[in-house]
């Protein structure tokens, strides 16, 4: 009887003794994902618990799914679920287009040396701090003397403060993802665009095809795998509004836009020491991720693509 998979247990191992150094670089990443990834996991059963961290899990009292009760009974849910809601449709309306654009646009370029030079220079934002961008926000936008304030005072006459302005958090934090990270973005389908047959646009234009024509009869249908399972991972962090750039351009004008599930987690958990419920909070959440990963996989199957497993 054949073995599963076709393959026995000597030859995996034999596979596997000759494709050791591919196994041995694999290694530093496995024990990331181990170590940061799927350890913490398991702190999650205090989401069920009254956590003490002088009784430790072990001698915790359970009390099942009081912090879950506590969470959707409060005034508060509603507000976070739809400020971190808005912020994530925002940057999946009008970023996650943009690196596919972008990468369309790199993908046109034929002077190797220029195109170099512009991926060079979109890539850099990306390797910015969120503190740094920020402090850049701040300066151009400060209702005092910053560049961008002054704009628009020598323009209408009068002065604005748009950090404080509740109706423009959710614009900056989005110009700011933008800013920063559509370039980097770019390069998984800049990678996908490489891939595609050079003798299918040969061909397009014999037939008399235009650019335009190439682009959505070739290039866009050869990505579109690639684009579905960047859309589905992107899910996966659906309701992720960054911690750390909302944190920092929180302030008490724009607070009642600008709290997340993320900041709620860090105000509740570390600052008012209430760990159990914050928990909580991070497991909604991290679910909620899960369902949307699965159900827009399951769509994309559906529809006839090949979808992320």
């Amino acid at each position: 009887m054949s073995k599963p998979f076709g393959k026995t247990s000597t030859g995996i191992l034999r596979d596997m003794k000759r494709d050791r150094l591919l196994y041995i670089m694999l290694i530093p990443g496995v024990l990331y994902f181990l170590i940061f990834k799927y350890l913490p996991m398991l702190g999650i059963v205090i989401s069920f618990m009254d956590y003490m961290p002088f009784l430790g899990i072990l001698n915790s009292k359970w009390v099942g799914i009081k912090h879950f009760v506590r969470f959707f009974t409060e005034p508060m849910f509603f507000r976070l679920f739809a400020n971190t809601l808005i912020l994530a449709f925002y940057n999946l309306v009008f970023f996650f287009p943009l690196p596919i654009i972008l990468a369309l646009l790199l993908n046109e370029l034929s002077g190797k040396f220029f195109k170099r030079f512009i991926q060079t220079a979109l890539y850099i934002p990306h390797f910015i701090s969120w503190i740094v961008v920020v402090g850049i926000s701040y300066t151009m936008l400060s209702p005092q003397n910053g560049i961008i304030t002054e704009i628009i005072k020598a323009a209408t006459g009068d002065t604005v403060n748009l950090l404080g302005n509740s109706n423009w958090f959710r614009p900056l934090i989005t110009l700011q993802v933008i800013w920063k990270e559509t370039g980097w973005g770019t390069i998984i389908f800049l990678a996908a665009l490489a891939g595609v047959n050079v003798e299918l646009y040969e061909a397009a234009v014999i037939d008399g095809a235009n650019r335009w024509q190439q682009l959505v009869n070739i290039t866009l249908p050869a990505i579109k795998p690639t684009i579905i399972v960047m859309l589905i991972l992107r899910m996966g962090s659906f309701l992720d509004s960054g911690f750390e750039q909302v944190f920092l351009m929180q302030n008490p004008l724009n607070r009642n836009v600008s709290e997340v599930f993320d900041t709620y987690v860090y105000t509740s958990g570390l600052l008012n020491g209430q760990f159990s419920f914050s928990a909580a909070v991070g497991f909604f959440k991290s679910l909620i991720s899960l369902i949307l990963i699965l159900s827009v996989n399951r769509a994309a199957k559906k529809m006839g693509e090949e979808g992320l497993y």
